[in-house]
Formats: structure tokens, sequence, C-alpha cells
């Protein structure tokens, strides 16, 4: 199993690879045309949160037909309609959080999905006891997925968008993984979540490859499009050819005006 996401510096600067979030892109549609409509705009592969929410052959059939594939989801996060983003860290939910591990491997194995995302929970109040969860949690998770040759990513999300989030940072989110001592655990790192917390995105891509599973892309402020906000993604996208990164980059904007005109920049940037 490969866990890494570098390819040889010497192989040249290719194209990222671009993953259409569904949850975000042709939120026009009903769910069963999105994956459809992503593959007209030229995407190869889609993301979105939760497809045990939809049904594995429902999804299959939606892929299959549109001839894209699924390269990421994420584990099930509590009650999300109540504000849960996640019960990885939070006590008395193991059993719940493990028939999530356990029903994820099985949805990734009937989608040929290579990696989940967990959220990791907002901390409900000794921050000390919530991590000493997680990390518990998540070792043996990896080991539940190891053994389907998956990866598990742990996201770091900001705090101003989702108050009391456990990992904030992609620091939190390093510390879990090195208390875990599991190589299949790996950072999915947002850009957008990182603008917010902490900056100097281009020096944690270099800093930290190896250790990052998956990347996702918004601008700040508004989480639209690159090119509407603060964040130089020319540069970012020149020095993440430069780096290696073999891994997909996931669009997780919210698109202004629309989804079809926020592409603009692709043509621009890359």
């Amino acid at each position: 199993m490969a866990l890494a996401n570098r390819r040889p510096l010497s192989s040249g600067r290719s194209r990222p690879r671009l993953a259409a979030n569904l949850g975000f892109l042709f939120t026009e549609l009903p769910m069963s045309e999105r994956y459809a409509a992503a593959a007209r705009a030229g995407f190869a592969a889609v993301e979105f949160m939760f497809p045990q929410e939809i049904g594995l052959e429902v999804v299959r059939s939606g892929l299959d037909g549109a001839g894209v594939r699924l390269q990421l989801f994420n584990l099930r996060a509590g009650r999300w309609g109540e504000g849960e983003r996640g019960i990885a860290c939070l006590d008395g939910r193991e059993e719940e959080f493990f028939g999530s591990v356990e029903e994820a491997a099985e949805y990734a194995a009937g989608l040929g999905v290579p990696r989940c995302n967990c959220l990791s929970g907002i901390c409900p109040g000794d921050r000390k006891r919530a991590e000493d969860i997680l990390v518990e949690r998540v070792a043996h998770a990896a080991d539940i997925f190891r053994k389907r040759g998956l990866v598990l990513l742990l996201e770091n999300i900001n705090t101003s968008d989702t108050p009391g989030f456990l990992l904030s940072t992609t620091e939190a989110v390093f510390r879990v993984i090195d208390r875990t001592k599991r190589d299949n655990v790996k950072l999915q790192y947002d850009i957008y979540h990182a603008q917010r917390m902490e900056g100097e995105l281009v020096g944690r891509i270099r800093d930290n490859l190896d250790r990052i599973g998956h990347i996702q892309i918004a601008d700040n402020p508004g989480r639209h499009q690159p090119g509407t906000g603060e964040i130089n993604y020319r540069y970012v996208f020149d020095q993440i050819r430069e780096s290696g990164y073999e891994g997909w980059l996931g669009l997780e904007y919210v698109p202004t005006p629309n989804t079809e005109e926020s592409f603009g920049w692709m043509g621009e940037m890359l």
C-alpha cells in the first residue's frame, strides 16, 4: 500500500488532479445528477461527505453511470443536524464510532475508495481527556483500515466556523497522528481552514508532504473559489506541483456566482 503522496521531482510539473466536492458544487441539481454534471465539466473524480446516507448501490450506480470515481468520503459524524461534527473524541460514543468505522470500510471496499476522513468532533470541555479518547479510537480504527488497505485521515477545521473543534490546527493533527503510531493515519490538509488558523500554507505542505493524505482548497474570506480572496493560489498551486504531491485536490468551496462560472480560475492558475 502506497502511503505517500510524493513523486520524484524529476518527473516534471503536471497539472494537479482536481476532484469536485459534490456537497459544495452542482448543488442546484439533485444529488443523483451531480455525478454526471461533474463528468461533463471534465472531472474524473468526486468527493462528498456521507455516501452512507444515500446507500452503497445507489452511489455506485451514479458513479458508474457518469464514469467518475469517488476518491474520498467521511465516517459518519454523529447528529449533524444538531450541530455535532464528529464523535471520535466524545466519551460514551465508542460503540457508535466503531460501527461507523466498520461501515466506512465496507463502503470504501464497495466503491473503490482508498481513504476516508474522520472528523474528530467538538471538544466537550476537557481537552486532554478528549484527545486521549481520540488517539485510542483512531489507532484502533487505523488497524481496521489497514486490513482493507485503507488510509484514515484527520482534518484541521478552524474554530471560527466550528467553535470548539478539537483539531483546529495542523500541529494538533500531527500530535494525534504521532501518538497513534500508525503510518496509515494522515492529515487531510484543508487550506481554507489552515489559512484562518495559522497561515504558512506552502511551508506546511513542503515540510509535511509525506504526512498529507489529501488536500482541499477554498479561498478566504467567504470560502469561495481560488482567486476570490487573500490566498495567492497561483503561487500555492505552483509550489504544490514543485513539491511532488501526487494526490488529489478537493474543490470544497462555495462557488460564486454559480458552479459553472466559478471554474474560470482553472484556466488562469493551472
